[in-house]
């Protein structure tokens, strides 16, 4: 088992880590997304592309990418890092309508039509096929912030909080993407909280824990 970040990471990495360290080990979840978000929101749009870019190319790289048949991803929004660039790898794509307050899962194909759905992201529609948990060999998890122990911050909904705790969904892979600067050192953790298999920034993919 990989415990944590061990191996030498990028620059940036160590002065958000060192950061967080010093100055914002007390804040609320409340008060790191509202300063994540901010961050993200006023990345240029070059910087955006170049950095969600870097990050696809590293998930590309990885085996977890190349040996899955069945991957579930979501359509940026808020500036999340873009995985757009991967959808026309040839994989089985599935990605989240919002129900209620669970998320269900869809085949989606960059030829086949979107709608928006909850919250202004966009969703397949809902006629789509809808993928098993059982089919899904790895989970892209969008997040505001991920520290280094897997743990993530979400916008406060619970949908992956509540998906990755049931039976069928613990054991699969899930790797949270964020950029650098969202990479903290500790984030307030509760009781339902429970870490992600690995995080993928710009510099690197990292896994922290094995699958189950």
């Amino acid at each position: 088992m990989r415990q944590g970040f061990a191996t030498p990471i990028g620059l940036e990495v160590k002065r958000q880590i060192c950061k967080m360290n010093n100055s914002e080990t007390s804040l609320t979840k409340t008060e790191l997304r509202k300063s994540l978000l901010k961050t993200r929101k006023s990345l240029p749009e070059k910087e955006w592309r170049e950095k969600s870019d870097r990050l696809c190319n590293n998930l590309q790289k990885s085996p977890l990418f190349t040996q899955a048949k069945t991957i579930l991803a979501y359509f940026s929004f808020r500036q999340e890092p873009d995985l757009s660039p991967l959808f026309t790898i040839p994989r089985k794509w599935g990605f989240p309508r919002c129900i209620g307050k669970d998320l269900s899962w869809h085949l989606w194909q960059p030829s086949d039509a979107l709608h928006t759905g909850a919250y202004g992201i966009l969703e397949p529609l809902p006629d789509a096929p809808k993928i098993d948990a059982s089919e899904v060999d790895l989970i892209l998890v969008p997040a505001v912030g991920c520290d280094v122990r897997g743990y993530r911050l979400g916008y406060g909904g619970g949908y992956y909080d509540r998906m990755l705790t049931l039976p069928e969904w613990r054991s699969k892979i899930a790797i949270g993407t964020i950029f650098d600067f969202a990479l903290l050192a500790q984030l307030p953790v509760d009781s339902w909280d429970k870490p992600l298999h690995g995080i993928c920034t710009e510099s690197r993919l990292e896994l922290i824990q094995e699958k189950s």
